[in-house]
């Protein structure tokens, strides 16, 4: 059965399912598709029945992506428009823990580390910056200069750790060490805007990246003259990508916002 959640007056830019609670889901949205208004920040519950609503916050400015923590169960990380990640407690807060604002534009990209013995996060903003963080949010530990053009995405490698790969409105894909501070690899990926980027969770050298032309291209980060695959018939820009599943019956299959999300979509394709 088809569960569909409804936010009168926002816009879902981002829905990730908690690493604990396998039916609990945390959806960043903004109002005016995050040109003007606020944000707000759902943890839901899919039921039998539904979906319903077991916490909300709300933002001075819009929320464009979330990502839950991997070592504690009750703690997410947002970013939004007014260049702030905000630390948010699911158990008891009323208010974030933590707002931290070193980025001068949009923060449009969070991630939470995956690989054991790590735990950091990445955010990627509109200043054509990426910043590594500690947990608490206390301060960035690094900035990572290189893109020309507005980063949409940021994402850990599930394998590597201290390793993560951007996306950005200059049309490359970039492979990042944080220990080193440094690209490790530019993939000039399309010849339009790049909106979205995730591993393969089963193949550290495979990255997905999903961009204005209408197009998801598979990468081998081992052989970038050329995509593995190119992946056609989108008519609109694709917003987001998800490696989700590599099944036994030899596929893999890669969602877009249309199959994963959970929010508002009846005023905005």
């Amino acid at each position: 059965m088809e569960k569909v959640f409804r936010c009168p007056a926002r816009h879902g830019y981002a829905v990730e399912v908690s690493p604990f609670i396998p039916n609990r889901l945390a959806c960043a949205a903004s109002q005016y598709y995050g040109i003007a208004g606020c944000g707000s920040l759902l943890v839901l519950d899919q039921t039998e029945t539904g979906v319903t609503v077991v916490r909300s916050w709300e933002w001075g400015d819009g929320l464009f992506d979330v990502a839950w923590s991997e070592a504690n169960e009750h703690l997410m990380v947002a970013g939004g428009g007014d260049g702030s990640l905000q630390l948010w407690d699911t158990a008891n807060q009323d208010a974030p823990l933590r707002v931290a604002k070193e980025h001068t534009q949009e923060v449009y990209s969070v991630d939470w580390s995956q690989t054991r013995g790590e735990n950091l996060i990445v955010s990627g903003s509109w200043d054509q910056t990426a910043r590594v963080w500690d947990p608490a949010l206390s301060q960035s530990l690094t900035t990572l200069r290189g893109h020309e053009g507005v980063i949409y995405s940021t994402i850990w490698s599930p394998h590597i750790p201290g390793c993560f790969a951007s996306a950005s409105g200059d049309g490359t894909l970039r492979v990042w060490d944080v220990k080193s501070a440094a690209c490790r690899l530019a993939i000039p990926a399309h010849k339009a805007e790049i909106l979205s980027c995730d591993w393969c969770k089963y193949d550290q050298n495979i990255v997905a990246t999903g961009s204005v032309d209408c197009s998801v291209c598979v990468w081998d980060l081992r052989n970038v003259r050329q995509p593995v695959s190119q992946l056609l018939g989108h008519t609109y820009a694709i917003r987001r990508v998800k490696v989700v599943d590599c099944s036994w019956d030899e596929t893999v299959k890669i969602y877009t916002p249309a199959c994963l999300s959970v929010g508002s979509h009846d005023t905005a394709p």
